[in-house]
C-alpha cells in the first residue's frame, strides 16, 4: 500500500524491502537511522523523496538501492527487491542508452544464484513478449521447463537451481471472451515453479482510498466467481503468493546453504595460507620489499589483461565491465552515434559529380580521378570525427575504471596504489591524445 504508483517509470531505484513479522506495525529506512515511520503515507513520500534526491525530479534512474524494513503482524518474514521495469524509449532527463542502463541494473540482482526471480507479466499482453520472462530465461536457463508441469504450483522437482516464479497480473482487464487459463495451468510457457495470478487495485481504487483488506476480498471473489479460474482459486491471489514466496525462500536458503558454507571454508583456508606466509616476513629486509613490489606489479598487469581480454576465472555476473563494456561501446554505442549523423545521398552525389568535373576542368575524363575520391572521403571522415572522439572518450573512461578496479587490491598500500594509478593513467592519457590526432 505504501509503494509509489503512477504512470510511466515510477520505480527508478532498486528498493530492498525486508518484511518482518512483528506485533507492532512500523517502518524504518536505512538512510533515516533511528526514525520510525508509523504513517505509511509518509513511507511512500520518503521513498519518492529519496529517489529524487539521487536521481533528480525528471525520470532519471540510479542503481543505488533504497533499504526499507517493514515490521507488521500482517506480513511473513521475507526479503524482496523491487526493480524498475524495462523501458526502451528515453523520457525526461534519461540518457539515450536508458534501456542498457536499466538492463545492467537488473542484472546486478537477478544474476545472483541466491535470489528467486519473480517474473511479473500482465495477462492482457502476449506472454511470449514478456521482458521479465525473457530475462529470467537468460539468467536462469533451467527455469522455463519443457517437461510436463508439476501437479501444484511451487512444487520442487530435483535439486537444480531453478529460480523463476511467474506472476500474472491484470487478469481482470483482459478482453471479453479471453482468459489466461492455459498460462495459470502452466501449459503455455511452462515454469518449474509455475505461475500465480493476482488482481491488484486499479489507480481508481487507490485514488478512492480502497484499503488492502477490501482489495484482497475483491480479489478472492474474482477468482471464486470466474468460470476459468474457480478451480484454481485456492492457488491464486496475493495471500497465496505471499505464502509461496515465504516457503520457496525458506527452501531456497536450505538448498544453497551447503554451497555457501563450502565457499566460506575455502576462503578461510586461503586466508590461513596467506597468514602462514607472513609469519616469517621481515619488513626490514630490502630484498623482500623489492620482491613484494614486483609481485604486486605483475599481479596488477595480469588482472588488467584478464579484465580486458575476458580470460579471467573470476567472471563478473551482475554487470558488464572491462573488455565487455569496451566491446559494447564499439558495437552498440558507436554505431548508434553514426546513425544519428544526418546524411543526404542526393547532396553527396552532387558533391561527387562537382568534384569530378572540377578536377577534369575543360577536359572530358574517361576515368574517375583519385583526387576527387580523396577529397570526398576526407570530408566524409571529418563528419564522423566527433562520434569517433566520443567513442575514444568512452573507451578511455572504461580503461581508467579498470585500472582503479585492478589497484583496489593495493588498498593496504595507499601510496603505491596512488602512484601506480597515476603512472598507468598517464600512459593511457598519452595514447588518448595520439588516438584523437
Amino acid at each position: 500500500d505504501f509503494l509509489p504508483r503512477g504512470s510511466g517509470i515510477v520505480t527508478r531505484r532498486p528498493l530492498v524491502l525486508q518484511l518482518i513479522n512483528c506485533a507492532t506495525e512500523y517502518a524504518e529506512f536505512l538512510h533515516c537511522k533511528g526514525k520510525k515511520f508509523i504513517d505509511f503515507d509518509e513511507v511512500r513520500q520518503e521513498i519518492e523523496a529519496e529517489t529524487d534526491r539521487v536521481t533528480g525530479h525528471n525520470k532519471g534512474i540510479s542503481p543505488v538501492p533504497i533499504n526499507l524494513r517493514v515490521y507488521s503482524p500482517n506480513v511473513l518474514n521475507l526479503t524482496l527487491v523491487d526493480l524498475p521495469g524495462m523501458t526502451k524509449v528515453p523520457v525526461g532527463d534519461q540518457p539515450a542508452d536508458i534501456e542498457h542502463q536499466i538492463r545492467d541494473m537488473l542484472m546486478q540482482f537477478v544474476t545472483k544464484d541466491n535470489c528467486l526471480l519473480l517474473a511479473v507479466s500482465p495477462a492482457n499482453s502476449d506472454l511470449a513478449n514478456s521482458d521479465a520472462l525473457k530475462i529470467a530465461k537468460e539468467v536462469d536457463p533451467q527455469g522455463p521447463a519443457t517437461a510436463p508441469p508439476p501437479s501444484c504450483l511451487g512444487a520442487e522437482t530435483g535439486s537444480e537451481s531453478l529460480r523463476s516464479i511467474g506472476v500474472i497480473t491484470k487478469l481482470d482487464l483482459m478482453d471479453e471472451g479471453t482468459d489466461a487459463r492455459d498460462i495459470l495451468e502452466n501449459k503455455l510457457l511452462p515454469l518449474r515453479r509455475g505461475y500465480i495470478g493476482v488482481v491488484n487495485r486499479s489507480q481508481k481504487d487507490i485514488d478512492g482510498k480502497k484499503d488492502i483488506t477490501a482489495a484482497l476480498q475483491a480479489e478472492r471473489k474474482f477468482f471464486l466467481s470466474h468460470p476459468s479460474y474457480r478451480h484454481l482459486a485456492d492457488r491464486m491471489g496475493t495471500a497465496y503468493l505471499q505464502k509461496v514466496l515465504n516457503q520457496q525462500l525458506t527452501n531456497h536458503i536450505r538448498d544453497t546453504l551447503p554451497g555457501l558454507r563450502s565457499k566460506l571454508q575455502s576462503q578461510l583456508l586461503s586466508i590461513e595460507k596467506e597468514v602462514e606466509e607472513y609469519k616469517n616476513f621481515r619488513p626490514d629486509d630490502p630484498s623482500r620489499k623489492t620482491k613484494a613490489l614486483l609481485q604486486m606489479v605483475q599481479q596488477f598487469a595480469v588482472d588488467f589483461e584478464k579484465r580486458i581480454e575476458g580470460s579471467g576465472d573470476q567472471v563478473e555476473t551482475y554487470e558488464l565491465s572491462g573488455g565487455a563494456k569496451i566491446n559494447r561501446v564499439f558495437h552498440e554505442r558507436f554505431p548508434f552515434e553514426l546513425v544519428k549523423l544526418e546524411g543526404d545521398e542526393k547532396t553527396l552525389r552532387k558533391e561527387i559529380s562537382y568534384a569530378i568535373k572540377n578536377i577534369h576542368g575543360i577536359r572530358t575524363g574517361l576515368f574517375t580521378p583519385d583526387m576527387a575520391f580523396e577529397t570526398i572521403v576526407k570530408r566524409q571522415i571529418a563528419q564522423i570525427k566527433e562520434p569517433c572522439q566520443k567513442c575514444v572518450d568512452l573507451v578511455i573512461s572504461e580503461l581508467v575504471n579498470t585500472v582503479r578496479q585492478c589497484t583496489s587490491k593495493l588498498a593496504q598500500f595507499p601510496m603505491l596504489r596512488e602512484e601506480m594509478e597515476r603512472i598507468v593513467t598517464q600512459h593511457i592519457r598519452d595514447r588518448e591524445s595520439r588516438t584523437k590526432d
